[in-house]
């Protein structure tokens, strides 16, 4: 069996194979499906998943956002489109994995929002 780096590797590789499209909320239910087949069938957490984990928290100080918003709603919200946004994920969870560790607060990135969205954003 696949352990999920290696899944996530051919899900990036053929998302519209697994995914149906290249949509990052189609990942993120795909992946939620993962974890409760896998829990449905009392296999437990193997150590990639359990590093998987801390993405959430690591997008939110990532993006300087509140736990207020799934890792996939935060990443889609900085994105063109839901396939940018699946593209934005491969990128971030490289990052991640490459450093498997909580930013520090001083290294937290904070992006804009785009005009756009601020002048709408700024009518609310």
């Amino acid at each position: 069996m696949l352990d999920l780096y290696d899944l996530l590797g051919k899900i990036k590789k053929r998302s519209s194979l697994y995914l149906g499209k290249q949509s990052l909320s189609h990942l993120h239910v795909f992946l939620d499906g993962y974890t409760f087949g896998r829990r449905q069938l009392g296999i437990p957490l193997t150590e990639e998943e359990k590093k998987f984990e801390d993405f959430q928290e690591w997008i939110e100080i990532r993006f300087n956002q509140a736990d207020t918003q799934s890792w996939s709603r935060i990443i889609l919200f900085y994105s063109e489109d839901e396939a940018d946004a699946l593209k934005r994920f491969f990128d971030l969870f490289e990052e991640f994995v490459s450093c498997e560790k909580l930013p520090q607060d001083d290294a937290t990135i904070n992006y804009e929002m785009p005009d756009e969205l601020s002048v709408v954003a700024g009518n609310i």
